[in-house]
């Protein structure tokens, strides 16, 4: 019983740390971000494998696209680690087209707190 009432509150905690990932990549808040980054994160977009310090400072520029929108996604919690497989769409500044992303973020529990450890992204223009 205890196991299940963990795994419920773990999946809202997941649930919001997902909402919240992806307002603070919409609005650059690479503060945000550094609230839930382990310090050991990596995150890897078409072409490009950043460090949390890099990914933070990519964050923090202004985004090119706009209207960035969850369409679906799937916790999977294993553990002290949870996946969260997601499709997104947004929006090109430069030319208006609209863009489809698949995502994986990897959590892992530490020390009693959810933290982002992975990053992977199918985003053309990302």
């Amino acid at each position: 019983m205890n196991g299940t009432k963990q795994s419920t509150e773990d999946l809202a905690i997941l649930e919001q740390l997902n909402l919240d990932y992806n307002h603070a990549d919409q609005a650059s808040d690479a503060k945000r971000f550094s609230e839930f980054l382990a310090d050991d994160f990596i995150a890897q977009t078409p072409g490009v494998t950043r460090n949390r310090d890099e990914y933070l400072e990519y964050i923090a520029k202004p985004r090119p696209f706009k209207d960035l929108a969850l369409r679906e996604f799937k916790i999977r919690i294993l553990g002290d680690v949870a996946l969260i497989h997601g499709r997104a769409t947004y929006t090109m500044i430069a030319d208006g087209v609209e863009q489809k992303a698949l995502y994986t973020d990897v959590y892992q529990k530490r020390e009693g707190a959810w933290v982002c450890v992975s990053a992977c992204a199918i985003a053309p223009g990302a």
